[in-house]
């Protein structure tokens, strides 16, 4: 009997089960449509904040002219406006790094975020006043909030997505980063239209869209380990980090470093030659025309991010692609540099090979370590980042003083030697990242 009712059941229930399977697996289509949602959101939730990082600093590079002129200063004391801000940032990030790893991502990000949008309303007060003082200590808070920024959003990204699906994250933070990059100088150009000091007050708008996107959007998962390290035994694990890992992870350091100084010290090389005679291009039709490498990066990024997952040999190999295509466009331009179209088809393929890079080093540095110590590791990449793009364009426009080929030569063989760094010193195992 019990033989029977057990066959009975198991060849009747599949009906019934094929029916409640049905009504099941609706129930699961909508809860995966409703948690795929629920990830886009968070995933732009998380862009806004490398694209406030961004904004804050390159929005004010076209009205640098205008605040010479209405404050009047002099270029140097109008660059410290941008300097000010990158070196604070700059000191202050791998505090921010400790500080996230100590208590959590969001109680670092969201006071940071709102120090960033405050301190440009002040900065907004001086420039208005014509207190410069005050404009440029108001800047270098700025540069105290950013600091605890996009590195820190990096390193709750790798908190909160395991299996490979943090690429996706993190291809759209530099996807952000680099669209950042591409709108900025525009919407400055456009704001100063109304009054030069314009952007200053719009920003703070940015900054509390960003704020209130993190504040309801993100969820940070619970730190497991509920009491807190010794700050002896928590700088003795980083510590061991590098002891065990620091090899390949300062080499990804450095070609991250590389990659971003490679970047932007083409892009401000081309946007000088797009202001010379005879092209004399200026203003927001320059930024269009540099948008169109940078929307090579944006692209290749993005597209990047979605397909690695936790594939570390595909990773491997798209840093290879990547550099290559970085060194052989630039040698390129080291001998036809003469063609204003070339050179911007020549950065167009460098920023593409930049965004073939870049997500796998975020996917294989924030994948590296525990969440215990994985602000302060994200924080210490973001800062060498960040050096890298604050000194590529004095760097280059120094270069280009003495000669083009010489700095595409320079530039070619910087990225030759990041590929051998890559070939030599990272190695990913198969199935990458997840600490």
């Amino acid at each position: 009997m019990k033989q029977a009712t057990k066959s009975g059941w198991a060849q009747g229930k599949p009906g019934k089960l094929r029916t409640s399977g049905s009504s099941s697996g609706s129930k699961n289509k909508n809860n995966q449509s409703e948690q795929g949602k629920g990830k886009w959101l968070q995933y732009c939730a998380l862009a806004t904040v490398p694209l406030v990082l961004v904004l804050g600093n390159s929005m004010l590079v076209p009205i640098l002219p205008d605040m010479e002129k209405e404050l009047g200063i002099s270029g140097f004391q109008a660059s410290l406006v941008i300097t000010l801000f990158s070196v604070a940032a700059g000191l202050i990030i791998p505090i921010s790094g400790y500080l996230s790893d100590r208590f959590t991502r969001k109680a670092v990000i969201l006071p940071s975020l709102a120090l960033y949008g405050i301190a440009g309303i002040v900065a907004g007060i001086g420039a208005v006043t014509h207190a410069y003082w005050l404009l440029i200590t108001a800047r270098a808070l700025q540069g105290i909030g950013a600091a605890g920024t996009s590195p820190i959003a990096m390193a709750l990204v790798g908190d909160m997505y395991k299996d490979g699906s943090e690429s996706e994250a993190l291809g759209l933070i530099e996807a952000s980063n680099g669209a950042g990059k591409v709108i900025s100088p525009i919407i400055g150009s456009l704001l100063a239209l109304m009054a030069w000091y314009a952007p200053l007050f719009a920003f703070p708008l940015f900054c509390a869209g960003s704020f209130f996107a993190m504040m309801f959007l993100i969820k940070e998962p619970p730190n497991e380990k509920k009491e807190k390290t010794p700050v002896k035994q928590y700088i003795g694990g980083i510590a061991k980090v590098f002891k065990e890992k620091g090899r390949w992870l300062i080499s990804a350091f450095v070609s991250g470093s590389l990659g971003l100084f490679i970047l932007f010290g083409v892009l401000f090389r081309l946007s000088d030659v797009l202001e010379e005679a005879p092209y004399n291009i200026d203003g927001v039709a320059k930024g269009g025309v540099l948008a169109i490498p940078l929307l090579f990066l944006v692209i290749t990024a993005y597209v990047t991010g979605r397909k690695i997952k936790n594939n570390g040999t595909l990773m491997r190999h798209l840093m290879i692609i990547g550099l290559a295509v970085m060194g052989s466009a630039l040698a390129a331009a080291a001998f036809i540099h003469n063609s204003v179209y070339a050179l911007i088809g020549f950065a167009a393929l460098s920023s593409a090979g930049t965004g073939l890079l870049l997500p796998c080093l975020n996917t294989l540095i924030t994948g590296s370590v525990d969440r215990e110590h994985r602000g302060m590791v994200t924080s210490l990449y973001s800062s060498l980042r960040f050096f890298g793009v604050a000194f590529g364009p004095p760097l280059f426009g120094w270069m280009a003083k003495r000669s083009d080929t010489l700095l595409y030569s320079v530039v070619a063989a910087l990225s030759f030697g990041a590929l051998l760094i890559i070939i030599f010193m990272v190695h990913p195992p198969k199935t990458a990242g997840d600490a």
